[in-house]
């Protein structure tokens, strides 16, 4: 539905410098899915995004949705945002405060260039209250509507318009913690009931893997990995992909030979030989990064099991409610586990570190350069 080709965005900073935004931009979201750009700040997912409502102008490439080219550097296309009939929410909502509820959600449909009635309006407007629960606030000031409900009255006004193709720019970023996560479920509630074509860019990796039904993880301008919110967490491909979504243990390795698994490998690593698993072919004699969970290490009291069972001491340990985090310290190497609050060995004790092999991922060094 959504197809965005070879786009180059670059522009200058303060000091006249070009900034190389985005670089070699390319993927696809089919319709009805919710495709989120994800990276650190200044990796270039916002430019992409305002690239794609033409708040941006890009240097080359193509976008186009259902066929229908929006921006063409080859064509010399550029449709400007108005004429896109895309919606877009923004970080900061930009709700208008002298307006209500209603005339806010409104808005959009009172200046496009689409003719409706005022009777079409309200019937529209309602509608898309009612799908957000506001519609018993439609007379209500904006200003006086608390942060969850002025990010829901940002979404309705996207949605009045019956956009082909919705925009998130961050939308929960300026929502404390509890709001946030039950705006996760509202906003996954409504993309799949009205099943909107969906970008969404956040640097938050939580709200990627809940959200997402495939993510584009961006780094320096590029996008460095593409699959679904699985394949981003459990098969890294590079090392900036392991450590940017959730948090890893990296060893450095060399490549002993072959396991007894299909892509499994044997790599020798400070804390001993360990059994992985390796995305693409490796050689005896490769260096790698192994990358490990810290919910995969699985610790114990006594050893359990012969493969990738390792031996170390608990060096710190930190409650956090649902779990605790251990550093582990095997051999001068400090690992980071993470395990159910059952489990609470004193620091000092000695503790047994479970690997599965499928959970042990060897990274090549020449990825680990290009991330």
């Amino acid at each position: 539905m959504l197809k965005v080709d070879a786009l180059y965005t670059e522009y200058p900073n303060e000091r006249g410098q070009v900034v190389k935004a985005a670089q070699n931009v390319s993927f696809e979201v089919p319709r009805g899915k919710l495709f989120t750009l994800l990276g650190p700040s200044g990796c270039g997912k916002t430019t992409t995004l305002r690239s794609i409502a033409g708040l941006e102008r890009p240097r080359a490439g193509e976008i186009a949705v259902d066929g229908r080219v929006v921006y063409s550097s080859q064509r010399k296309t550029f449709v400007a945002p108005n004429k896109r009939n895309f919606g877009m929410v923004f970080q900061s909502y930009a709700i208008w405060p002298h307006m209500t509820v209603f005339e806010n959600a409104a808005f959009p449909l009172r200046v496009g260039n689409g003719r409706h009635g005022k009777q079409d309006i309200r019937d529209k407007v309602m509608r898309v209250l009612s799908t957000v629960a506001l519609d018993h606030l439609a007379d209500r000031e904006a200003t006086k509507l608390s942060g969850g409900q002025q990010q829901r009255l940002a979404l309705a006004r996207a949605l009045a318009m019956e956009p082909q193709l919705l925009l998130l720019d961050e939308p929960l970023s300026n929502l404390d913690a509890k709001l946030r996560e039950r705006m996760r479920f509202e906003l996954k509630r409504l993309q799949r009931e009205l099943r909107l074509t969906t970008v969404y860019v956040t640097h938050d990796q939580g709200e990627a893997l809940a959200l997402s039904h495939e993510i584009a993880v961006m780094n320096e301008g590029q996008i460095v990995q593409v699959g679904s919110p699985r394949d981003i967490y459990e098969r890294p491909r590079n090392r900036f992909v392991a450590d940017f979504v959730g948090s890893a243990n990296f060893l450095d390795a060399t490549v002993a030979g072959k396991g007894d698994a299909e892509n499994g490998w044997h790599v020798r690593t400070a804390i001993g030989l360990l059994e992985c698993t390796a995305l693409e072919p490796l050689r005896e004699g490769d260096t790698v990064a192994v990358s490990v969970r810290p919910e995969d290490l699985h610790m114990s009291a006594e050893r359990q099991g012969d493969r990738n069972v390792i031996a170390g001491t608990v060096d710190a340990k930190i409650f956090l409610g649902e779990c605790l985090e251990f550093q582990v310290k095997v051999d001068g190497t400090m690992l980071l586990a993470r395990v159910h609050p059952s489990f609470s060995p004193p620091v000092g004790t000695r503790v047994h570190l479970r690997i599965d092999p499928e959970k042990c991922t060897a990274i090549p060094e020449e990825k680990r350069k290009a991330a």
